[in-house]
């Protein structure tokens, strides 16, 4: 598996990273503990480094699970995880807590590093990212917290997520940001416009989340899918973009299995081929993907040294221009 440094930092990790929002059972149904944590120790023994989870994803489940299934193994991982928000009790089944609101400020980052700590059972974290900014923060205030989280050895590099570039710039001013993480894949280019580039030319890491495009691009849906009333997706809206609204649905589903077409050729899945495109991009760090199981597992890691050619790449935009598919590379961002 290879690596990939974070922008100007020293902090390396896979290129594939394993994301556990999947990993929350609210957000994603029922979860086999077992096999996420057999998941979890076949993706170290076969490369993968950098695991990525949040105090919402639950709220608090994920990271609890995945501490419990590290272990031992803890040290010989990228542990991040994300902070910014408060939490209440939620009215419709008080066994849960729901996320009440942002809050980038610094004694909330610094108490909620904390609990992230307890959950993962681990004594440092080497990436901390605020989730989302909350608008009120300056942010400079914002990343004086994460400094002194950094000098007490609670974190070892910061950074953000759902930034755009001027928020970027803003951080920059008070120092330097190891990542940003933000959604990007096929059907999302609208970090292309500038939020990548900007990444690139002030040496930040960019983790691309939302890689198979929310179960898009992972070749299991059919026009007959539907989703489930708690099934986030079922919204129809995935971030500002409708890609999950019926007709728009439809008409990406064929390109999907356009994709399918193009990827079978080289014996490959549709999955493999947009996880190859992903890491393809300048400037990419790690492309993030959610992994229940061992066998999503083996077929994600196995794309990860496939280098698509040129007319590959181009393949591809043939087919969304054909297909009169927008892939949004000059939406407004939802950041």
């Amino acid at each position: 598996m290879e690596l990939r440094r974070f922008g100007k930092s020293e902090l390396l990790g896979s290129a594939i990273g394993f994301g556990t929002w999947e990993m929350s059972v609210r957000q994603y149904g029922h979860i086999d503990s077992a096999a996420a944590t057999r998941a979890v120790h076949s993706a170290i023994d076969q490369g993968i480094t950098l695991f990525d989870t949040s105090e919402t994803y639950g709220p608090f489940t994920s990271e609890a699970l995945l501490g419990r299934a590290l272990g031992h193994r803890r040290r010989e991982v990228v542990l991040v995880t994300k902070v910014g928000f408060t939490f209440c009790q939620d009215e419709s089944d008080p066994r849960f807590m729901k996320v009440d609101a942002r809050d980038s400020s610094p004694g909330n980052i610094i108490e909620h590093a904390e609990g992230c700590l307890r959950r993962l059972n681990t004594d440092y974290i080497d990436l901390l990212l605020i989730h989302f900014h909350d608008h009120k923060t300056p942010q400079a205030e914002t990343m004086a917290g994460l400094e002194s989280l950094r000098r007490a050895g609670k974190i070892r590099h910061y950074g953000v997520s759902n930034y755009s570039a001027p928020m970027l710039a803003a951080c920059q001013a008070h120092g330097q940001l190891s990542a940003n993480q933000v959604g990007y894949h096929l059907f999302d280019r609208r970090m292309e416009k500038a939020v990548l580039p900007y990444c690139r030319e002030q040496g930040i890491g960019f983790m691309a989340y939302g890689t198979l495009a929310f179960g898009l691009l992972s070749g299991a849906f059919t026009p007959a899918t539907r989703f489930v009333e708690w099934d986030w997706r079922s919204r129809g809206e995935a971030f500002g973009l409708p890609l999950f609204e019926r007709e728009q649905f439809l008409r990406e589903l064929r390109v999907v299995e356009r994709l399918k077409d193009l990827a079978a050729e080289y014996g490959r899945s549709v999955a493999q081929l947009a996880i190859a495109w992903l890491l393809s991009q300048p400037g990419v760090t790690v492309a993030l993907i959610g992994m229940r199981d061992e066998r999503e597992l083996k077929e994600n890691v196995a794309a990860a040294d496939w280098r698509l050619s040129a007319e590959d790449c181009a393949r591809i935009e043939r087919i969304f221009v054909e297909e009169d598919v927008p892939t949004y590379v000059d939406a407004e961002q939802f950041l």
